[in-house]
């Protein structure tokens, strides 16, 4: 077991070996951040018997309008069944349009109307909150290598999903 001392490399580059108290600390850590994330949303949410599924949907509709409803299940790497309730639920509540594809009839366009633009700056106005507080606490660097521990986590298929999505909103 390591001493979570930086070493060196066969090329001369600092290696970081933790140790599994550390390691653990860290998964703890994210438990806990991803619970103060969660936590004003979620009683924005829980007002209107809704929960995450819906938060995420929203947010990836908001992000980009527009988007398919299999593009969504792509993103959201959820059943088609469990996206269909929540999407009935947000279309019938008045917060998602569902439009007919022009090119091809089968596909589902999917945009918020201006409740849910409302809905979603508001969820999304607390977690920037948060996350511009930690950030500012944190600084440049440690924002920087949050982001790339983040990144470094996904799966590959994820990372390409994250990478479009950032680069173009689709």
């Amino acid at each position: 077991m390591s001493d979570g001392r930086a070493g060196q490399g066969y090329g001369g580059e600092t290696l970081l070996f933790l140790t599994d108290e550390q390691l653990r600390q860290g998964i703890e850590a994210m438990f806990f951040a991803y619970r103060g994330f969660t936590a004003d949303p979620d009683r924005i949410l829980a007002e209107m018997a809704y929960g995450r599924a819906h938060h995420r949907a929203i947010h990836f509709i908001n992000r980009a309008p527009g988007t398919t409803v299999n593009n969504l299940l792509s993103i959201l790497g959820v059943t088609k069944q469990s996206l269909n309730r929540v999407l009935r639920t947000l279309i019938s509540d008045g917060l998602v349009e569902s439009r007919v594809g022009t090119v091809d009839k089968r596909e589902r366009h999917l945009f918020l109307t201006e409740a849910g633009h409302a809905l979603e700056a508001e969820l999304s106005d607390a977690q920037r909150a948060r996350m511009r507080a930690a950030y500012k606490d944190a600084g440049p660097e440690a924002v920087s290598g949050f982001r790339k521990v983040l990144e470094a986590m996904m799966d590959p298929e994820m990372q390409r999903a994250y990478a479009r999505l950032r680069d173009n909103g689709t």
